[in-house]
C-alpha cells in the first residue's frame, strides 16, 4: 500500500467492508452494465431490432469489467459514461451498436445512484435494528436498577438504568421509521432522455406513445423496483438525496445523544463502555480509561449531521432540467455520509454489547441525594404522627438548606435525616426515617414502562426484522 497519498479515514478506519463495497467502482460499473442489459431487453421486448445473441453477449461480460480500457478511453474522450460504453463494446462486438441505445448518461448514473443508496439504506437498517435489539437486552436486564436521574444535569427524581436505556432506544426506533419510509419511497429515474421528455424514444418507436409508456415500468421491474419517478429533468430530483441524508443525520443525532450520556455516566463511574485489557487510555496518564468509542461516535455523528447540508444546498441550486454542479458534491457527500453512519452504528453495537454497570457506585450516588427527594414522604409521615403540614414544610425547607450547605461548603455527607430526627417537630426517629430510604419507592413506574415499551413496541419490531438480527460490529477498536 502506498503511503504517499491521502487515504480517507472512513474507508481505512471506520466503515465496514460491506458498506465500502456498496460504494466501490466494481459495484457501480457492474450496476451500469445491469442497467444497459435491462434497457436492451426492454427495447427488444417492445419491438426494436435487438437479438438474443446480442443480449447474451452483454450478459456474458456483465461482471468482468475491463477497467483499464475504460480508463484509457476516458483520457481521450473525457467522458466516463461513453468510456464505459466503449469498453463494454470492446468486449461485446456484436452488441456494441445497441449498448446505451436511446439513453443519456443519467440513465446509468442516476439509476445506479438510487440502486446503491437503496442497498446502503438496507445495510444501515440492518445495523440500526441490531442496535435497538442490543439496547432492548440491556433495558430488560437493568429495568429494576434504581439510579439517580438528572434534569439540567442536576439531581432529579430517581429512574432506573433500564428506563434510561429506553430513551436512547426510542430515538433509534424513530430513526428506523424514517428510514423505512424513505427506503420504501425510492423510485428509479428510468430512461427519460436528456431533458426528461423521452424524445429519443419517440424517434426509436415511431411515435408510439403506448409503447413508450411501458419502458420505465419494465426497466424498474427488471432492476427490482416498483416504479420510476413519473416526471424528471435529465436527473432525478436532487431532493431525493436530501431525504436520504436527512435520515442518516437523524440516526447520527440519536447516536450522538446516546454517546454523550455514556461519556457523562463514565465520568460518574456508574457505567462504562468496553475497555480492552491492553488498551491505553492516555500516553501520559496510565490510569486513564477514556470513553474513546463514545467520543468517536460523537465525532463522526457531527460530521454526518453537517454533511446533510450538502444535498439540501445542491437540491436548492439546481437550474431548470439540470446543471452539473451537483456531480462532484454528490460523489463526496452521499458515499461519505453512508460510510460514516456505518462506522457509527458499528461503534454503537460494540458499546451497547459491552456496557459495564457498577451498581454500588450508582447506589452510593443515589443514596447521597435520596434524602432530599424523600422529603415529601417524610413530611406526610410526620403529619400522620401529629404534625402541622405548613409548619413542617417550612422546617424541612430550612433543614434541607442546612444539609445542602454541609455538603457543598464543608464537604460533609448529606446529614438531612439526622437533622430531621433531631427536630422534635417531626416526631420521627432516625430509624423511622431510614426505613423510607428505599430507592425502589421513588422510581415511579419506571420498570413497568420498560416492560410495556418492550412488549408493545420493540418486540414486534424485532420479530418483524428477525431475519437481520445477530449482526456483530466490525470496528477498529
Amino acid at each position: 500500500m502506498s503511503n504517499d497519498r491521502y487515504i480517507s479515514p472512513l474507508s481505512e478506519r471506520y466503515a465496514s467492508r460491506e458498506m465500502q463495497y456498496i460504494f466501490s467502482p466494481d459495484k457501480k460499473f457492474r450496476t451500469w452494465r445491469r442497467l444497459w442489459i435491462a434497457l436492451a431487453e426492454t427495447e427488444k421486448e417492445l419491438g426494436l431490432n435487438i437479438t438474443d445473441e446480442q443480449i447474451e453477449e452483454m450478459k456474458s461480460h456483465a461482471d468482468d469489467i475491463n477497467f483499464e480500457v475504460a480508463k484509457e478511453r476516458e483520457k481521450v474522450v473525457r467522458h466516463d459514461v461513453m468510456s464505459h460504453v466503449y469498453a463494454y463494446g470492446v468486449q461485446c462486438p456484436k452488441a456494441k451498436g445497441i449498448i446505451h441505445l436511446g439513453a443519456t448518461s443519467c440513465y446509468v448514473g442516476d439509476n445506479t445512484d438510487i440502486i446503491i443508496m437503496a442497498e446502503a439504506l438496507k445495510l444501515v437498517r440492518t445495523k440500526l435494528v441490531n442496535v435497538i435489539a442490543e439496547l432492548a437486552k440491556f433495558a430488560e436486564e437493568q429495568k429494576n436498577q434504581p439510579t439517580l436521574a438528572f434534569t439540567h444535569f442536576q439531581p432529579a427524581q430517581p429512574t432506573t438504568v433500564g428506563k434510561r436505556a429506553t430513551l436512547w432506544m426510542q430515538e433509534f426506533e424513530m430513526d428506523l421509521e424514517d428510514l423505512e419510509y424513505v427506503l420504501g419511497s425510492l423510485k428509479l429515474l428510468g430512461s427519460k432522455g436528456t431533458t426528461g421528455t423521452q424524445a429519443s424514444f419517440l424517434e426509436l418507436f415511431d411515435g408510439n406513445q403506448e409503447t413508450i409508456d411501458k419502458i420505465d415500468p419494465m426497466i424498474a421491474e427488471k432492476m427490482g423496483f416498483k416504479a420510476c419517478y413519473p416526471v424528471s429533468g435529465q436527473t432525478y430530483s436532487r431532493k431525493v438525496d436530501t431525504r436520504v441524508l436527512n435520515v442518516l443525520a437523524g440516526i447520527a443525532a440519536s447516536a450522538h445523544k446516546f454517546s454523550n450520556d455514556i461519556r457523562l455516566l463514565q465520568h460518574l463511574k456508574e457505567i462504562e463502555e468496553p475497555f480492552e485489557k491492553t488498551q491505553i487510555g492516555s500516553s501520559a496518564m496510565a490510569y486513564k480509561r477514556n470513553p474513546m468509542r463514545s467520543e468517536r461516535i460523537a465525532s463522526l455523528s457531527r460530521y454526518v449531521m453537517i454533511d446533510a447540508l450538502n444535498p439540501a444546498i445542491t437540491s436548492a441550486t439546481q437550474w431548470f432540467e439540470r446543471t452539473l454542479d451537483d456531480s462532484a458534491n454528490k460523489r463526496l457527500s452521499v458515499p461519505e455520509g453512508f460510510l460514516a453512519i456505518d462506522g457509527i452504528l458499528d461503534l454503537c453495537l460494540n458499546v451497547v454489547d459491552g456496557l459495564v454497570v457498577y451498581p454500588k457506585v450508582i447506589e452510593k450516588r443515589l443514596m447521597s441525594e435520596l434524602p432530599f427527594m424523600a422529603t415529601e414522604n417524610i413530611m406526610m409521615d410526620a403529619v400522620k404522627a401529629g404534625g402541622d403540614r405548613q409548619e413542617l414544610h417550612e422546617r424541612i425547607r430550612e433543614l434541607s438548606m442546612e444539609a445542602g450547605r454541609n455538603v457543598k461548603e464543608k464537604g460533609l455527607d448529606n446529614n438531612l435525616l439526622e437533622l430531621i430526627a433531631a427536630d422534635p417537630a417531626f416526631n420521627l426517629t432516625l430509624e423511622d426515617l431510614q426505613k423510607t430510604m428505599k430507592p425502589e419507592k421513588y422510581v415511579g413506574r419506571a420498570s413497568e414502562q420498560v416492560d410495556a415499551y418492550l412488549k408493545n413496541v420493540i418486540r414486534p419490531l424485532l420479530e418483524k426484522n428477525k431475519e437481520i438480527l445477530g449482526v456483530k460490529a466490525e470496528i477498529n477498536v
